[in-house]
């Protein structure tokens, strides 16, 4: 387990150096624009750094370039620690955020009010 410093050193790092498409969807996510909902950029969650969050609702946002498509055995473990710790995983390629940003936004906004909602 890597150690908690180490990690918001590297989120803080992360978040200086953001990709193009992390940019471009932050725009969108920051200040609560989209449903009031509040995001925060390059979080630490156990030994993960994820690229978005909301702890409320339980969402995360990761955007993915070429390399994920190498490293599916760590994305998908990854993924179910997340979820173990009661998150839903939205995942986007970066060409998706570029070339559809509406889409995207709709995504993410229809998911996150499935999970806001109260269940009857």
């Amino acid at each position: 387990m890597k150690d908690q410093k180490s990690l918001t050193t590297k989120a803080r790092s992360l978040r200086n150096n953001s990709t193009e498409a992390e940019r471009l969807l932050w725009r969108y996510l920051r200040r609560s624009q989209l449903e009031g909902i509040k995001f925060r950029r390059q979080q630490a969650i156990e030994e993960y750094i994820v690229d978005l969050v909301s702890f409320y609702p339980k969402v995360i946002i990761e955007l993915d370039g070429s390399q994920h498509a190498d490293n599916r055995d760590y994305d998908e473990q990854r993924d179910a620690c997340l979820r173990r710790n009661g998150f839903t995983v939205l995942r986007f390629w970066n060409n998706e955020v570029f070339e559809n940003i509406d889409g995207v936004l709709e995504a993410i906004r229809a998911h996150c009010l499935v999970l806001a909602s109260p269940t009857p």
